[in-house]
């Protein structure tokens, strides 16, 4: 099955758009394959899946770790979401740069994002499915967020009211993040 790996404005930071094969009884479609995906994450190997189930207007991120950084590599299996990667690596010439797509169980498309990168998401559909393969095994202590309204980002999120939990409500903006809590570029 192809594969199209496509560059965005952001170094590193990549679409990826799948492939499937449809007949009368539905569609098959490769997720992912190590061969193909071997360049991604400085070719670091994928040690964890996690599905997030979320209903529509959910709003989850901008979520990040540190001392156990996680590339992850995001799609959905049902539903579709607006998924959003910012760079936050100090020195990087895109620091506090965002890049946002649309994820759906329709379009197939895929978002790999690098260490270094804060990520969230928000459910446009009435629920969504997400996957996401991750290069490190989770640590919640080691779990940090930035406001997902950060006015310095000004990210563009298609929802005007949406539904956070109290942790992500409470994540500090960017500019009053402690430089030594932030990735190094």
């Amino acid at each position: 099955m192809s594969v199209k790996f496509i560059d965005t404005k952001i170094k590193d930071l990549l679409i990826i758009e799948t492939h499937s094969f449809h007949d009368k009884r539905g569609y098959f479609r490769e997720i992912f394959n190590a061969d193909k995906y071997t360049f991604l994450s400085n070719g670091d190997r994928f040690l964890q899946d996690n599905l997030s189930y979320s209903t529509k207007n959910v709003l989850r991120g901008l979520h990040y770790n540190l001392a156990h950084p996680q590339a992850k590599l995001i799609y959905v299996v049902k539903g579709e979401i607006f998924d959003v990667a910012v760079d936050i690596r100090r020195k990087s010439p895109t620091f506090s740069k965002w890049f946002g797509i649309n994820l759906s169980d329709i379009n197939g498309t895929q978002l790999s994002i690098p260490e270094g990168f804060a990520h969230g998401f928000c459910v446009l559909s009435d629920e969504a499915y997400v996957c996401y393969k991750c290069t490190d095994v989770y640590f919640p202590e080691d779990q940090f967020g930035i406001l997902w309204n950060d006015p310095k980002i000004n990210i563009k999120w298609p929802v005007l009211s949406p539904i956070l939990s109290e942790k992500d409500i409470e994540n500090p903006t960017l500019d009053n993040v402690s430089a030594n809590d932030l990735p190094v570029y």
